[in-house]
């Protein structure tokens, strides 16, 4: 039949629960568990089968349900709770934590960029840890009160869905997302006109439109290029992410940094602090650079130390090979026409992210980018700042990797998004209904030990059997698609023992993460998983990057061996690892394990999740764990060593994880008492809930960010741009001068005695220098004495003694002089160097390659 027109009906929202779709368009549901069941009690089939997305719920959700519902007094009373919840939440005027420890505050955001944002499954706009984490920053900063903005980029086809074939190879699937179906709206300038901005690439101008997404009270823009005014080529660039060749990643970034700014811009904010989560938004610097010289006449020097002031930087990536490069000629490409724009000539431009590889090979570096451009930068664990330091110590050549200012704020994860409810109820009847305010008091943490042993086995065992069903819902699926018999399928119902120690390692199948090491004996292995009495499962799942062939073939070598006859049952691997599988996870297992090379691991969280839902971490000293492991919270793998060979590592772990698993994990599970409770194993579980939850939180991780990074770069910020950037203009001018007078710099040192030979614990010894200062002064320097202990010929840590000024001995030239202790035993060497001195500078390195030594 023909017909005249077409029509479609959407479900008309009853008023006594109109809040739905106000409630729908903010993603503070996803951590709101009881915002949740609103929409799950209405219908909870479709609820599942939208991806738990409301805003598809509420346009699929039959008229006669919503009704139901409208009418049902328990489902209003919970509708009212939650409604008061998020308008309380919502409440401008709420005394957050930011608003009570800095009141004060009257000046610009923090705007935060990031190419990945994992807020729910829902919204694929992540491909793992980075873009989760980057959710759970701002969900907490949400919390907290912070005054954040966050940008990134909306792609079309999100992150790829992830199938296993029949062989078990990776398949990366698409999908065109219909934007309609996320809680996103266009953004719109004061006038309500939607928002575009437009970035010049290769000549022409490639357009993108702002989208608005929120979350709590943090606002998400995210930027689009498919548009129809762009050539179809650009309306690619963000169609996917992590997705095309390098090309395709530089107008990425790109985008996201000069766009960004843009976009910034003409939503009309004027952040004080900018941070770049991760090197691929560096690029953000540069556009602030532009702004400052072709519109406040600024000279590129002082552009540089005003987009310093306020930039924050944080790496994540403990080998080089994880940072972004390009090539110099793929640079000149992109930004042939930009740096005229910024008063620099092209050697000062490339200068600021010059890497020089070992082949000679020149490349431009985003992550040393973001370095030079950033007054503050961060690593993501206390062993990843050990890391990043080493890496990039020659960033700052002339001093040495522990004195490199990359500061360190462990990672944590958002406490709501990741608790489980069942346990979040556990927590409210034993600590009180007011916990989560309370998370940093260390009293509260000793009420665990109030939950009765056996409740707490129990709600675990009842978690377990929900994965088990999950776990075996999945597998159904993925055979069906095989094409398996129905009596096949029935076989799927035997896999899971919902009294067995279950195992779990879920994350990117990166191969230093080692997901097979565990395979390594595999005679051993099976003997611990088949033993009759005391069964172990072992549960896998994770995604490899559509371009590591080496990461595929673990998931291929994981999936053969669930399917050898000894491991049938025994070993599950699960696809498409995602944030709803995630969480069934993390609450579900026992064991979580975690055995990455060490120390390759930046922080890794997803072991936070499973500490604090009681799961018990059984990882190698890598990452947070190194922190979090407290001998009673869980197991350690190896030792905190580091090898060159690879294979005895390799070994050496192995062989830790198989005596553990036997002598000690296993039988302390096992030992049940008449209850059949295992007391010790629940004492691990509380110890685990208390540790884990009590730091490794992203409330603990944001108040860091805020105390240690963003409230130091917005005073930085406001003292350089006040008065017309009167600050700014004039330390630009001290720097230029330095670096014009430094290689005239000439020190000579006089010993008050001969440091050769033995010397005495507390022994005093005396410095004196003669100084030849150039056009400098004394004023502007900082003469130390540098005392290093050495341990196998290596600097193990280093002592400063400040250089007092005794006298001008002639013109330009001064006296020094210092006395100090040797307070220790051990083999130590002396120096004397000058480093730059200027109380604008926020800490005492922060002029690159600015030191000078005896010659």
């Amino acid at each position: 039949m023909d017909f005249i027109s077409k029509i479609t009906v959407v479900p008309k929202i009853p008023e006594k629960i109109s809040g739905l779709k106000e409630l729908s368009e903010n993603m503070w549901w996803t951590w709101n568990y009881k915002a949740q069941a609103l929409f799950e009690n209405i219908d909870k089939e479709l609820w599942e089968s939208t991806q738990r997305n409301p805003v598809t719920f509420l346009k699929r959700v039959e008229q006669k349900k919503l009704n139901k519902a409208a009418e049902d007094s328990k489902f209003n009373e919970l509708y009212q709770e939650v409604m008061k919840g998020f308008s309380d939440y919502m409440n401008e005027n709420s005394n957050t934590w930011f608003r009570k420890t800095h009141s004060s505050f009257k000046e610009g955001e923090i705007a935060y960029f990031c190419m990945e944002y994992g807020l729910h499954e829902s919204f694929p706009m992540y491909s793992g840890g980075l873009g989760i984490l980057a959710g759970d920053h701002l969900k907490s900063a949400s919390d907290l009160g912070i005054p954040l903005i966050a940008v990134g980029l909306l792609y079309q086809k999100g992150y790829f869905i992830q199938k296993l074939n029949s062989e078990g190879w990776q398949e990366s699937i698409y999908l065109d997302y219909d934007f309609s179906d996320f809680p996103i709206i266009p953004a719109k300038d004061s006038n309500g006109d939607e928002i575009y901005v437009d970035i010049d690439l290769l000549g022409k101008k490639v357009f993108a439109k702002v989208w608005q997404l929120k979350v709590g009270r943090v606002n998400l823009y995210l930027l689009d290029t498919n548009l129809m005014q762009n050539d179809p080529e650009d309306r690619e660039i963000t169609s996917t992410l992590y997705g095309g060749d390098i090309e395709m990643r530089i107008k990425q970034e790109i985008l996201i940094g000069i766009g960004g700014v843009k976009a910034v811009r003409k939503l009309g904010y004027n952040p004080s602090v900018w941070h770049m989560n991760e090197g691929h938004a560096a690029f953000l610097g540069l556009e602030r650079i532009r702004e400052l010289v072709q519109e406040h006449g600024l000279t590129f020097q002082e552009a540089i130390e005003t987009v310093r002031a306020g930039n924050v930087f944080t790496t994540h990536t403990p080998v080089p090979a994880g940072n972004d490069v390009f090539s110099i000629s793929l640079i000149d490409k992109y930004f042939g026409d930009f740096w005229p724009k910024l008063g620099a000539s092209r050697q000062d431009f490339l200068n600021l992210g010059l890497e020089k590889q070992q082949s000679t090979e020149e490349l431009f570096s985003m992550t040393i980018l973001a370095l030079k451009l950033s007054g503050r930068s961060n690593a993501v664990s206390r062993l990843h700042g050990e890391v990043s330091r080493k890496l990039w110590n020659h960033v700052w050549p002339g001093i040495e990797w522990l004195e490199v200012p990359i500061n360190y704020v462990t990672n944590g994860v958002h406490i709501d998004t990741w608790l489980n409810p069942k346990l979040q109820e556990s927590l409210k009847e034993y600590l009180g209904a007011d916990w989560m305010s309370k998370i940093d008091d260390p009293e509260l943490w000793e009420k665990i030990d109030n939950i009765p042993d056996h409740e707490l086995w129990e709600t675990h065992q009842q978690l377990k059997k929900e994965l088990i069903e999950y776990i075996r819902k999945s597998i159904k699926a993925q055979r069906s698609r095989h094409g398996e018999t129905v009596e096949q399928l029935e076989e799927v119902n035997q896999i899971g023992d919902e009294k067995a120690l279950t195992i779990g390692f879920a994350r990117r199948f990166a191969t230093y993460k080692r997901a097979d090491l565990i395979f390594s004996d595999e005679e051993r292995l099976k003997k611990i998983l088949n033993d009759p009495d005391k069964p172990v499962q072992l549960i896998f799942a994770g995604k490899a990057h559509p371009a590591d062939k080496p990461g595929q073939e673990l998931i291929k070598k994981i999936y053969e061996y669930s399917r050898k006859p000894e491991f049938q049952n025994k070993v599950i691997i699960l696809e498409n690892y995602d944030m709803d599988m995630a969480r069934h996870l993390v609450s579900g297992v026992d064991i979580w394990l975690n055995n990455p090379r060490r120390p390759r691991e930046a922080s890794g969280t997803s072991g936070q999740k499973a500490g604090m839902n009681g799961a018990i971490n059984f990882s190698v000293l890598d990452g947070w764990w190194v922190e979090g492991y407290n001998g009673k919270n869980g197991w350690a793998i190896g030792d905190n060593r580091d090898y060159e060979d690879l294979k005895l590592q390799d070994k050496i772990d192995s062989v830790s994880i198989y005596n553990q698993l036997e002598k000690q994990i296993v039988p302390l599970y096992y030992e049940k008492e008449e209850s059949n409770v295992s007391k010790e194993w629940v004492s691990k579980m509380k110890e685990s809930i208390k540790s884990v939850t009590s730091f490794f939180n992203t409330s603990r991780m944001l108040k860091e960010y805020t105390q240690k990074l963003y409230m130091p770069a917005l005073e930085q910020h406001i003292r350089f741009s006040n008065d017309d950037f009167k600050l700014a203009k004039e330390f630009a001018g001290w720097v230029k001068l330095l670096k014009e007078n430094w290689d005239s710099i000439k020190i000579h040192v006089k010993l008050d005695q001969d440091l050769t030979g033995v010397k005495n614990a507390e022994e005093e010894i005396g410095v004196q220098a003669e100084i030849y200062l150039p056009g400098i002064g004394p004023d502007s320097i900082l003469p130390e004495v540098v005392f290093a202990r050495l341990k196998d010929g290596k600097i193990a840590n280093i002592r400063r003694y400040d250089m007092k000024l005794i006298k001008e001995v002639q013109k330009d030239t001064y006296l020094y002089s210092v006395k100090f202790k040797i307070e220790d035993r051990g083999e130590y060497g002396i120096n004397v160097r000058v480093t730059p001195n200027n109380p604008l500078m926020p800490h005492k390195n922060y002029l690159m390659g600015l030191v000078k030594y005896p010659q």
